[in-house]
């Protein structure tokens, strides 16, 4: 397994020893529940907890920690805000609503929507791109929600996503947008408060913390007030009489009262070293650039995303990308083939599949020149 080149960083980020370590420590010595317990240990989780949580605040540039939501991941943190914004504008109200979204967007992000288009009957419309995919701010058409995809993850460029915000809200103030961060939050700072965006999802994984984590943030979560979800630790109080089986519920408020069940302890504590990791050891994209100008050159290979994009994607004049796949993973070199999970993208570009080359901190330049050489030998 040492022999093998990983770059699939787009996937999943390989983990750094400050994130492996913390979470070991944690494991073995620091181990307890979040927020249910008065013992010195519970409570030094309780304040691992909320020092994550600020670290993250100030990561993404959020004004406070209550508006900042532990979830599973970016899908996870995409269905629940629709699920959010449905129960809280109401189905009678929803029906008549416009969502926006478009053919960058990763199924993740998107699908939530088109699934509240199909039970309730709202409109979907797209935003518009430009000829290089895009977003425009441009003949935005009205809407109530916007989903954004603030970076494609098969054409890895960031998407200007305050100017998108700001464009649609000219159109109508009270636009919901909801920005799909996974892939930009690896490459590019992220300002919530410059965005303007009323809701953010990234994963942690993607970052080189742990799988099973991700981050929600709420620009004002005492608006929703109406959890998605349900459990321990959400609940304030129950008022009523256990005879007449009458019941007023006062939650939490935020972000305990979106945070239903145990927390991804292990997880969150992992969160933070990775942050700082992230911070120091971007991606070095001079690394894609190498790549694309060598595979440019090469008459089988297409490639449809640009020099300086944060990934390399391309198709095989005369090989499925399948095929190519599990030839050039038999020679050790680890990259996505397929749809990425971009549907949409890929049937308006014409394409059934693509391979993407995406790096991390970790590959080396010994690294991108045997990947251009299995790539060039798989594919001649």
């Amino acid at each position: 397994m040492n022999n093998i080149i990983y770059l699939d960083a787009a996937a999943t980020a390989l983990k750094p020893e400050c994130v492996i370590n913390a979470e070991m420590d944690f494991l073995r010595d620091s181990y307890a529940n979040a927020g249910r317990g008065m013992c010195a240990r519970a409570v030094a989780v309780d304040l691992a907890v909320s020092r994550v949580r600020k670290k993250v605040t100030d990561f993404i540039g959020a004004e406070s920690e209550t508006q900042i939501v532990f979830t599973s991941g970016t899908t996870d943190g995409m269905n629940r805000i629709a699920k959010i914004i449905d129960t809280i504008l109401c189905r009678e109200s929803l029906k008549d609503k416009t969502i926006m979204v478009s053919d960058l967007d990763h199924h993740s992000a998107r699908l939530p929507f088109e699934v509240l288009r199909d039970s309730i009957g709202c409109n979907i419309v797209l935003c518009p791109m430009d000829e290089k995919y895009n977003l425009m701010c441009s003949d935005l058409p009205k809407a109530d929600v916007f989903v954004i995809t603030a970076m494609s993850n098969v054409l890895g460029k960031p998407q200007d996503v305050p100017s998108l915000i700001a464009a649609a809200r000219k159109k109508n103030p009270n636009v919901i947008t909801v920005v799909d961060a996974a892939q930009y939050v690896v490459h590019e700072k992220i300002d919530v408060k410059q965005w303007d965006c009323d809701f953010m999802c990234f994963s942690a994984h993607k970052i080189g913390a742990d799988t099973g984590l991700g981050v929600m943030y709420i620009k004002e979560p005492e608006r929703w007030e109406r959890p998605d979800k349900f459990g321990g630790g959400m609940v304030s109080k129950i008022i009523g009489s256990a005879f007449s089986h009458s019941y007023e519920i006062k939650w939490e408020p935020a972000p305990a009262k979106f945070e239903a069940g145990t927390l991804p302890l292990t997880q969150i504590v992992g969160l933070e070293p990775a942050i700082d990791y992230l911070i120091e050891h971007r991606p070095n994209l001079e690394q894609i650039k190498y790549l694309y100008d060598r595979l440019l050159k090469n008459k089988n290979i297409e490639i449809i995303t640009e020099r300086d994009s944060s990934m390399l994607t391309f198709y095989l004049r005369n090989m499925h990308v399948l095929d190519f796949g599990a030839m050039a993973g038999a020679k050790g070199l680890c990259l996505r083939v397929g749809n990425m999970c971009a549907g949409w993208l890929h049937n308006l570009m014409g394409l059934s599949g693509t391979a993407r080359i995406s790096v991390g901190p970790w590959n080396t330049e010994a690294d991108i020149e045997k990947a251009a050489e299995i790539i060039e030998g798989t594919v001649k």
